[in-house]
């Protein structure tokens, strides 16, 4: 086999592998909630999500992969080593709070990861602002959407079901909570799969694999659906305990509200193509269901630390992702 194109094979298993690890971190993203109330097992409910994440395929576009691809640096000064740095750099993040049980965004630190290569090969020229900026806002943005909508589908909801039998309530409920979780399941596996597909694609672009247009090949797009699916089905069980229960505890309609206003949320983002973190948005929508009930039922220490985290995520996949570079450097062009 040609070098150039074992290198490009690698890579590509480089990319899915960040993929997979993806579909592993955040798999507590779409099933925390549903595990947390028990209205399913955690074995159902990472085949619930995985599922789900899948059927994204026929839901969204590929407006996400078009900002990861070209609006984060410029595609023309994309390498090898530069697609290496920015991976590798992710993925040690990942699997760092991992291990921690850190609920920490892999959007962000893959986008750090390509800055800090980018950055590291031709200097802060190669910075796209306009997709960097709508990236950073997203940040404060998407956890703050999710916040709100949550809080006011509480207080929505509590005021409809204010007469109701509370055992009929929790019926319906836990059934409802089934559908809320299929629209957040589908709105991560919309935005996160589409991060990898950007990567791939913009990797092909480069070694003038796709012609003189930027898109995203069919192989690419059903390869990182099904990739992030099975990633899911492994699921991430200690970042799961941090946000079905360290942070506020939660009852079905809790949970049916947080997964509906973080489900609103990302789809909104995904529509805009808008590379957001499915980790913040669920954080913020359970924070704002447990701030409804009371500002002491949501433990704002446990809060604190996950947003901490968010801020570092980037700087931190950055340094990472400029070190890989240099490293890749030596091997690779």
């Amino acid at each position: 086999m040609d070098v150039g194109l074992l290198i490009l094979v690698l890579l590509i298993g480089v990319a899915l592998a960040f993929d997979f690890m993806n579909g592993l971190h955040d798999a507590a993203n779409s099933i925390a909630t549903v595990v947390a109330t028990r209205v399913l097992s955690p074995p159902l409910a990472v085949l619930w999500a995985a599922g789900f994440n899948f059927a994204a395929f026929f839901v969204f576009g590929v407006a996400v992969a078009n900002t990861i691809g070209k609006g984060i640096i410029s595609p023309a000064i994309i390498s090898d080593a530069v697609i290496f740095g920015a991976l590798m750099g992710a993925i040690s993040w990942n699997i760092i709070t991992w291990i921690k049980g850190i609920p920490s965004s892999s959007s962000h630190a893959l986008v750090g990861g390509l800055l800090g290569a980018g950055v590291a090969k031709a200097g802060l020229s190669v910075v796209q602002i306009p997709g960097v900026s709508k990236t950073v806002f997203a940040i404060f943005l998407s956890p703050t959407v999710g916040f709100i909508l949550a809080l006011v589908l509480v207080l929505i909801v509590s005021w409809l079901f204010m007469k109701a039998n509370p055992a009929l309530a929790d019926r319906i409920f836990r059934r409802l909570q089934l559908l809320s979780a299929v629209a957040y399941s589908l709105g991560h596996g919309g935005n996160d799969a589409q991060k990898t597909m950007g990567i791939i694609a913009v990797l092909l672009y480069s070694r003038g694999l796709l012609g003189e247009e930027f898109h995203v090949p069919f192989w690419v797009v059903i390869s990182c659906y099904v990739i992030i699916s099975l990633g899911t089905l492994c699921g991430g069980w200690r970042i799961v305990h941090t946000m079905g229960s360290k942070i506020t505890r939660l009852t079905p309609q809790q949970g049916f509200c947080a997964e509906t206003g973080g489900a609103i949320t990302l789809f909104i983002a995904t529509h805009f193509g808008v590379p957001v973190s499915t980790t913040h948005t669920i954080t913020g929508s359970i924070i704002g269901v447990g701030a409804a009930r009371r500002a002491s039922a949501v433990r704002w220490n446990v809060a604190r630390g996950i947003v901490f985290a968010w801020f570092v995520t980037i700087p931190a996949c950055a340094a990472m992702g400029a070190g890989f570079f240099w490293l890749g450097r030596l091997f690779l062009t």
